[in-house]
């Protein structure tokens, strides 16, 4: 069975070009052109993955990924922020609302590509574990694609749960910023080390009781990361 992506732009040839290239590789595209649908069809279509772009007519891309994110049905569902707007701000905010990668136009479809591949990788390799990681009170259910802290539930992004999830398994190890990147982002993925920071940040927020004083996610100053 077909991979099914929604591709969510108002340029028609973006749309066009995308749409093309995905189904040539044996994706299921659905396609439209606001944010009002990319959240409605994410919700009745229940895409594998959403390609959305920032900038749409009524709400944004922005907004869109908020609404997926926050809606219990949708909110494991892989986001690609595709959009003319390079500005580190731009790019931090999608981020930090739980979007899993970031592509600025003009882009390239080979690379766009890869990274769905990446990213469907490994949500299939994710799902086909049977364990859990316990790391003191909280629970990493890899099979569920859940965390608990405690009787708590704490909703992850796929980025966040991949991260922690990392961490945890070389729990007591110093982690680098470039090695997470590989592992949780792919080695086709071309990006920089502050998508790592982006993400822990957000992260500790979820999961540490302060997180400006973390007791987790140990940051080591000019190298990276580990889970104490």
């Amino acid at each position: 069975m077909s991979k099914k992506i929604l591709v969510v732009d108002d340029e028609q040839h973006i749309t066009e070009l995308i749409q093309f290239n995905l189904k040539s590789y044996g994706f299921d595209v659905i396609t439209c052109d606001n944010g009002e649908d990319a959240v409605l069809l994410s919700q009745k279509e229940m895409p594998e993955l959403v390609i959305l772009d920032l900038m749409l007519p009524g709400i944004d891309g922005l907004e869109a990924c908020r609404r997926i994110r926050n809606n219990e049905k949708t909110a494991k569902i892989p986001i690609i922020m595709l959009t003319a707007k390079g500005e580190e701000a731009d790019k931090v905010l999608g981020l930090e609302l739980g979007a899993d990668d970031y592509l600025t136009k003009p882009f390239s479809v080979r690379e766009l590509l890869a990274r769905i591949r990446a990213i469907l990788r490994r949500v299939e390799e994710t799902s086909k574990k049977m364990d859990r990681i316990q790391v003191y009170d909280i629970c990493i259910d890899v099979e569920k694609h859940e965390v608990t802290k405690g009787d708590q539930k704490i909703d992850l992004t796929l980025k966040e749960f991949e991260l922690l999830k990392i961490l945890a398994l070389h729990r007591g190890k110093v982690l680098s910023r470039d090695f997470l990147l590989d592992r949780v982002w792919g080695y086709d993925y071309i990006g920089e080390s502050r998508t790592v920071d982006v993400h822990i940040r957000y992260l500790r927020k979820k999961i540490e009781d302060d997180d400006r004083d973390p007791t987790y996610i140990e940051t080591i100053r000019g190298i990276g990361y580990k889970l104490k």
